[in-house]
């Protein structure tokens, strides 16, 4: 992999509209950030892959290849932090983008500065997400399930689970605090790191991937209970559900 400037975070921006490629190098270069572009999928998956980078801004629609297929071939093969851009109102790519491994979105109108806290937010998991690794963690087990902090995977009945860096972060926030309560914004803060409203439903979206995955119940949940008005619980074994 090609060597690139050690002291700047570098950054991946795919993206076919040019003059915002060049707009958001020059508000991000004086606030540590190398910005490197380009505007095609093909192009942005195979420049994603052959050097190191510190975050990914990747755009839903693109020459080529679509944002959404990119960001299925990277995760493949790469962790790298993605901030998705979406359309306005188009939920369904957010949604999927969740889904699929993106760690934070963005809608095409967004301010530079938004775009800059989402950016920092992004960077702070990364870092808190290499730190836990380093302390090595032992695995949590719940019955079936064991969760392992250290190598970041889990697996039910030996069976390992295929989960996003989100989806294993927001299990993992239910396993530490197997038997209490999880507010959306405390599991979204430690999946992400940033301040969700306590209305922002893509911890749901998350949660029911999660669910899928787990093969859960949700009529008898095993790992995982919604709390009307409070949020979600991983129950501890043998324990019925919460009242």
């Amino acid at each position: 992999m090609e060597s690139l400037t050690a002291d700047k975070v570098q950054l991946l921006m795919v993206d076919d509209d040019a003059r915002l490629c060049q707009l958001v190098r020059d508000y991000l270069n004086p606030h540590g950030f190398e910005v490197s572009f380009v505007h095609t999928g093909p192009d942005g998956l195979a420049k994603a892959l052959q050097d190191r980078w510190d975050v990914v801004v990747l755009d839903v629609l693109l020459p080529g290849m679509d944002g959404l297929e990119v960001l299925r071939r990277l995760r493949a093969a790469s962790e790298v932090p993605v901030l998705m851009l979406t359309g306005l109102g188009e939920e369904m790519d957010r949604i999927v983008g969740l889904e699929i491994g993106a760690d934070d979105y963005l809608p095409k109108t967004f301010s530079t500065r938004e775009l800059l806290a989402r950016l920092r937010a992004v960077l702070r998991r990364k870092t808190s997400t290499e730190k836990t690794a380093e302390r090595i963690e032992p695995p949590l087990q719940i019955g079936d399930l064991v969760v392992d902090p250290g190598g970041r995977s889990a697996r039910v009945r030996e069976q390992t689970l295929d989960l996003t860096p989100v989806e294993f972060d927001v299990l993992l926030s239910l396993a530490r605090a197997c038997g209490r309560v999880r507010s959306r914004e405390q599991l979204m803060n430690d999946a992400s790191s940033r301040e969700f409203d306590s209305f922002d439903r893509s911890v749901d979206v998350h949660i029911s991937s999660l669910r899928k995955k787990l093969g859960d119940d949700l009529k008898n949940p095993r790992f995982i209970q919604t709390v009307r008005a409070a949020g979600y619980m991983m129950p501890r074994p043998g324990h019925g559900e919460p009242s």
